[in-house]
């Protein structure tokens, strides 16, 4: 029998030497972020890893380790899926402007755009508004763009500037033009009709019968709305429905949806901000809720980090963004997959 050939380790001088062009990329883009913020006078923070809580959202999945005191006591932890808890607590203790390049970790993801292991650029703004941020992070990307001196984003056959102006399109603008669907007369005081948007999206998704509105509202929208979002310029996806609003503020004009926006560029969802939510005891409400879904879902749920609860009723009025770095540089490099620009991939592939 022929013998199969394996191919070649990641640390293969030749096949390394193909990475190694993105990888200079990755430190140029880091040079600029980091200058970008140090110019707003923004201060770099470096936050633990291991939480009580990794994130109270249905469908994000963590790693968990265990921990053993000096008294023998075993304590459960989690690896972080995200820096916010620890960021909002640092608003809470009296910063006002910070930035962290986190280390950050989910399970059940891997993909040409995902990694279970990545680096996540967060930051905050105390005392500023939703719509600040969101000028962040367009500036934050053409920064990236000229350190590599890219010009246009290039990704599975669609092209994006980010130099030209973004697109600004709602979440129901969005949904009537890709889907014709009228997302906001599905919503009723702050909740999704599951009957109204299941028979609104009869025709356009495939619709089971435990679907949620959110399930169905996510169906719509990876299968109709991403795919045609960042296609020649950013666009920025705002005012996400209530039930969506996850950790955002309702919008004080039409509490039927939520300060919250992502940016997509070539297709590729880059970020995900939000005014930030500073009621505890809604708060508090939205977790509770996104648990019991996820113990229906998958059999398990996370702990509430009430050190968090009682620091989001200390916090100030902020807005912040979680944009996924490797897949700015990535973009902002001209790869084709996000393991090119991460200097080692994920444990135990590629030997």
């Amino acid at each position: 029998m022929e013998a199969t050939s394996q191919p070649s380790p990641w640390w293969n001088r030749d096949r390394y030497l193909d990475r190694q062009p993105f990888l200079r990329a990755r430190g140029a883009v880091t040079r600029a972020v980091r200058g970008w913020f140090e110019g707003a006078d923004f201060t770099e923070v470096e936050t633990a890893v291991l939480q009580i809580s990794p994130g109270n959202e249905t469908h994000l999945h963590a790693p968990r380790t265990e921990l053993q005191g000096p008294d023998g006591e075993r304590r459960t932890r989690y690896l972080r899926t995200s820096p916010e808890f620890a960021c909002k607590k640092l608003l809470a203790a009296g910063e006002t402007r910070i930035f962290e390049l986190a280390r950050v970790f989910r399970d059940r993801e891997r993909g040409r755009v995902h990694l279970p292991e990545f680096t996540m650029l967060e930051w905050y703004r105390a005392d500023a508004p939703y719509r600040q941020v969101i000028d962040d992070t367009i500036a934050l990307i053409r920064v990236a763009a000229d350190a590599t001196g890219i010009g246009a984003f290039s990704f599975r056959g669609r092209r994006a500037d980010p130099q030209a102006d973004p697109e600004l399109v709602t979440v129901a603008e969005a949904f009537t033009r890709y889907a014709g669907i009228d997302l906001l007369a599905t919503i009723v005081a702050g909740e999704g009709d599951r009957a109204a948007l299941a028979s609104a999206a009869a025709n356009r998704v495939r619709i089971a019968d435990d679907d949620t509105w959110s399930d169905i509202f996510s169906k719509v929208l990876v299968e109709h709305v991403e795919p045609r979002l960042g296609d020649g310029r950013l666009t920025v996806l705002s005012e996400y429905p209530a039930p969506e609003a996850a950790l955002a503020r309702a919008k004080p004009d039409d509490p039927r949806v939520a300060e919250r926006f992502e940016l997509y560029a070539c297709g590729v969802e880059l970020a995900n901000g939000f005014g930030e939510l500073t009621d505890a005891s809604e708060q508090r409400a939205r977790f509770v809720a996104a648990m019991d879904e996820k113990e229906r879902r998958y059999g398990e749920r996370y702990p509430l980090d009430e050190a968090f609860l009682a620091a989001v009723a200390e916090m100030p009025e902020a807005s912040g963004v979680a944009l996924g770095f490797d897949r700015l540089v990535m973009l902002a490099a001209g790869a084709t997959t996000i393991d090119q620009v991460v200097w080692t991939p994920p444990a135990g592939e590629g030997s």
